[in-house]
């Protein structure tokens, strides 16, 4: 990522935080829209887990400019999706409703620009993720 890319992310989700809330509701609500097989993969309450999903984007956003200081623990991450039953086709998904959420909460502010940074980032990421997935063993 560039560093323009990386400010636009840091600035965008700077206008997501007063409504993180909200945007996991509209991520959650969205996703399980377009994908609904993903939401048997939530056991609990869905409002806890987007604290979480808001949580790691926070954690994310703030390490863009220094990524190996999240690698391990994305990687982690991923591995235990494996065992919750998440598929590597997922991620696209996840990352289709991760934008549409982004557009709706930002509105006017979600530019090209801010659409493209977003879309890197999240490449970057899930690109880790599905291949620390792909070394974890699934249990038989």
């Amino acid at each position: 990522m560039t560093p323009e890319q990386i400010a636009l992310v840091r600035d965008s989700f700077k206008q997501v935080l007063p409504i993180k809330e909200q945007a996991a509701e509209l991520f959650y609500n969205r996703l399980f829209e377009i994908a609904p097989e993903t939401k048997s993969l939530f056991k609990g309450d869905i409002r806890g887990q987007g604290a979480k999903l808001m949580a790691a984007l926070a954690t994310v956003v703030n390490a863009l400019d220094r990524l190996d200081t999240v690698l391990e623990p994305v990687k982690a991450m991923a591995r235990r999706h494996v065992h919750y039953g998440v598929t590597e086709a997922q991620y696209a998904t996840v990352g289709e409703a991760l934008l549409w959420t982004l557009e709706k909460g930002l509105g006017d502010a979600f530019t090209p620009a801010v659409k493209d940074a977003w879309a890197t980032a999240y490449g970057a990421l899930s690109g880790v993720m599905i291949a620390a997935a792909r070394e974890e063993p699934v249990a038989a």
